[in-house]
């Protein structure tokens, strides 16, 4: 049975827009064949965050990058050893992904967030209907943290998926790929505010600088990206 799971996460919220507060919604989708295993690679990375001394540790990646929570004694560098050891995880897995964007200042309410957010996945489907039609079986892992995104990946997946299901009791403990797309939706909102010139201190800090952050992370993740 030729199987496809789909992993996915979330930037910014379906509440009252906000333009100083998460200007963006993105959520991001992992997507991996079944065929393709990654065991050794999520071994490899579970070995060297071990090393590191974090033991079944979840990266929680704008956390890490504002030293909040367990990375508030962390310094910058070791913050960034962190976020490296889950981006090459996610670089040299046998995996790709789609971030999706939406300005909130032009979808304002949350009927017209969900809205927007149905059209861009039934869209990016139907225009690779093939490649997803291909496979006998395509489920979804979401944890459930935002209803609204979870009602739209439902009913847009079922509308356009004749064998999609959806995985229940997900996490990211459980599944590595949803950290990875956890990190995925972080680069692009690092993408976005290094456009525009507004990259934080902290973000400076763990990053070195806009280059180092377009070279190594940004320009380097864009061979995993389904187009």
């Amino acid at each position: 049975m030729k199987e496809l799971s789909i992993f996915v996460d979330e930037s910014g919220d379906f509440g009252d827009y906000n333009s100083k507060y998460a200007p963006q919604y993105i959520f991001s989708l992992v997507f991996h064949e079944q065929e393709f295993n990654i065991e050794d690679n999520i071994k490899k990375f579970n070995t060297e965050m071990a090393n590191l001394g974090y033991f079944n540790h979840v990266v929680h990646t704008l956390p890490l990058i504002r030293r909040e929570y367990v990375y508030c004694n962390l310094s910058p560098n070791e913050r960034r050893t962190i976020f490296t050891k889950l981006f090459y995880f996610a670089k040299n897995a046998p995996i790709q992904y789609r971030n999706f964007v939406i300005e909130r200042k032009e979808y304002k309410t949350e009927d017209e967030l969900k809205a927007r957010a149905a059209v861009l996945l039934e869209r990016f489907i139907n225009e690779h209907y093939e490649y997803f039609s291909s496979f006998d079986r395509v489920v979804l892992y979401y944890d459930n943290g935002q209803k609204q995104l979870a009602s739209v990946l439902q009913e847009s997946l079922g509308k356009t998926i004749v064998s999609y299901e959806r995985k229940l009791e997900v996490s990211q403990g459980k599944y590595k790929l949803l950290q990875v797309a956890d990190m995925l939706c972080t680069l692009e909102l690092l993408q976005i505010k290094s456009d525009a010139n507004s990259l934080s201190e902290s973000e400076i800090k763990v990053f070195h600088s806009k280059r180092d952050l377009k070279k190594e992370f940004l320009k380097k993740i864009k061979c995993k990206e389904f187009l």
